[in-house]
């Protein structure tokens, strides 16, 4: 399958990931799989910005809407099921999208995962009730004390990398660090990885236009329907968490909205830092769609 190949479409939140994966798929003839963590859940599809039932309806899209909320799902679960996935989809396509804002899970598919070890449920619930007790500062101090190399590069506002490094350390009496070698695995694909660049103040009007819109078409209905599961990982993102706080009379209704923006932005900027770390990508404006397509031709003839 050497000559099959999957372009990566990456960028930071709101900045037209979609579409452009939409358009370069139909000019391919071809697929595209989501790369996004919190899209897998079909009950939250506005705070997720899913594709909507007409961009769903122009181009195949998987790892959409596959899993519950409640479902148990990580980076080692995605890289597994997209590689199956894979090798049925290049029995039909020479080339396959990939698109989506998860760094690692796009990482996980192109380079693999190091080898982790499996976590007792003992030790998973005792970093559970480390964060439900001391929420994001006890996971973060923890980590810190345990492995600070890893401490050092980790986003350190997303809880659950912050258990899995903590879990891994308790498991394994050994710093998390230590299992991540990077080391780069055979695939059986080749791999062309296009990102999207922004004027940062454009991008921020994109943000906080799509957080409005997102008020505008239901967020706040949707996330008072799983505030009764505001416990579960999957809802402790961006979007829901400000809400939840509203739901429980911390903050005023627009508080929670002006704070939805600037999570979301906080976030972009971890995305954009990601990427730029990555000497892979080859970097386009996002109305260069006829650019992208000649680059990518121009690698898939080389």
């Amino acid at each position: 399958m050497n000559d099959k190949y999957l372009i990566v479409i990456a960028g930071p939140t709101a900045s037209g990931k979609t579409a452009t994966a939409i358009k370069i798929a139909k000019v391919l003839d071809t697929v595209i799989i989501s790369a996004d963590s919190r899209q897998f859940y079909k009950e939250i599809p506005i705070g997720t910005a899913a594709p909507t039932k007409e961009e769903l309806s122009e181009v195949q899209h998987y790892m959409i809407h596959n899993l519950n909320v409640e479902d148990r799902y990580d980076v080692a679960d995605y890289e597994k099921d997209v590689l199956i996935l894979l090798k049925k989809l290049f029995l039909e396509h020479d080339t396959v999208v990939m698109t989506g804002g998860s760094g690692l899970f796009i990482d996980a598919v192109c380079n693999g995962l190091d080898s982790i070890p499996d976590i007792s449920e003992e030790n998973r619930n005792k970093v559970n009730e480390l964060f439900k007790i001391g929420g994001l500062n006890a996971l973060q101090n923890e980590l810190q004390n345990l492995d600070p190399e890893y401490y050092n590069t980790v986003d350190k506002y997303n809880p659950r990398r912050l258990q899995r490094a903590v879990e891994v350390c308790y498991q394994t009496g050994l710093p998390y660090s230590s299992f991540r070698k990077n080391n780069v695995k055979e695939r059986d694909f080749k791999v062309i990885k296009l990102a999207l660049l922004w004027d940062r103040n454009e991008l921020i009007t994109r943000i906080n236009k799509r957080v409005e819109n997102m008020v505008r078409d239901g967020l706040i209905e949707e996330a008072r329907k799983m505030y009764p599961k505001r416990q579960l990982n999957s809802l402790n993102t961006v979007g829901y968490k400000e809400l939840f706080q509203y739901f429980d009379g911390k903050i005023s209704l627009n508080e929670a909205i002006e704070q939805i923006k600037i999570s979301t932005r906080q976030y972009a900027k971890r995305q954009m830092t990601w990427l730029r770390k990555n000497n892979d990508y080859h970097w386009f404006s996002v109305d260069e769609t006829p650019k992208m397509i000649e680059y990518i031709n121009s690698e898939i003839s080389k």
